[in-house]
């Protein structure tokens, strides 16, 4: 219990930590942005303690199949680190900067060509928009996108070695999949593969569709981001972001439905031994 909770504590401080990072390295626009983040920030770990302190499962999914959640999280936190650089637009020649800024411009370079999702970027900035925010917001676009890949490959990675989740353990739906229901009705591995086909989809089609329907929101809103760096760092992480979840979901849940499907097998296999070894006695 002691374990659990302590480790609870620590998970609550850590997403703490990675949604104030922005705020922590641009300056502060004003003290109410600044509430607004604290807030959300203590939510947010509450948030973390309450699911990760009980026994019962809540709203986290694979809460106990590492390393699942700790692979988005060091992926938010790492977007985030590099997009607060990229918009504090330094005055001096700071290493790092140049590289992380370099970085994504060359990502940016090779992804923009008409209707990429790079492209489409351009949407939330407003018509009287600088060169110097269009560089900027190229530039936090593409290094987002290879942030994103490189999350993605390293979980398929883990998969591919590791067998995650591990195949000499037990899988607990209910714990890790909270809001699946196994007994909905038809069979469990149709409804994960047609589950795990639909995140990957809506993970492919997002960052063609976030820009457009954050453009309206951002019309009606009458908010500019272009004098907002941390607006700027926060949407074009959420664009990158939840395409990277629901993509590691069906990634997920496709795994899952083949390993049920193995030891469906593996049973069918053993019980055809079983009956063979009862009519040779």
């Amino acid at each position: 219990m002691i374990a659990q909770l302590s480790s609870a504590v620590v998970r609550a401080i850590l997403v703490m930590i990675v949604i104030a990072t922005p705020s922590l390295l641009l300056p502060a626009a004003s003290s109410d942005s600044a509430q607004v983040v604290m807030l959300v920030a203590l939510f947010a770990a509450g948030f973390t303690l309450s699911e990760y302190a009980s026994t019962y499962p809540g709203l986290i999914e694979f809460r106990d199949a590492p390393p699942f959640n700790r692979v988005r999280v060091i992926g938010a936190f790492v977007t985030l680190f590099f997009l607060s650089l990229i918009a504090g637009s330094p005055d001096g020649p700071e290493t790092l900067f140049l590289i992380v800024n370099a970085t994504g411009l060359v990502m940016a370079h090779a992804l923009d060509f008409p209707y990429s999702p790079i492209w489409l970027l351009r949407v939330f900035l407003p018509d009287n928009a600088t060169q110097a925010d269009l560089t900027m917001l190229r530039a936090m676009g593409g290094l987002s996108f290879l942030v994103g890949l490189v999350t993605i490959s390293i979980f398929a990675i883990i998969m591919r070695l590791k067998s995650w989740p591990n195949p000499n353990t037990s899988f607990n739906v209910w714990v890790n999949l909270p809001t699946f229901d196994p007994t909905a009705g038809g069979d469990v591995v149709t409804r994960l593969t047609r589950d795990s086909r639909i995140n990957l989809i809506l993970g492919f089609v997002l960052p063609f569709l976030m820009p457009i329907l954050a453009s309206y929101g951002i019309e009606n809103l009458d908010v500019s981001i272009g004098t907002s760096p941390l607006m700027m760092v926060w949407l074009v992480t959420l664009w990158s972001f939840l395409p990277v979840t629901l993509l590691m979901r069906g990634m997920a849940m496709g795994r899952i439905a083949h390993m049920i499907t193995e030891r469906r097998k593996r049973l069918v296999r053993e019980m055809a031994d079983g009956d063979e070894l009862a009519a040779l006695a």
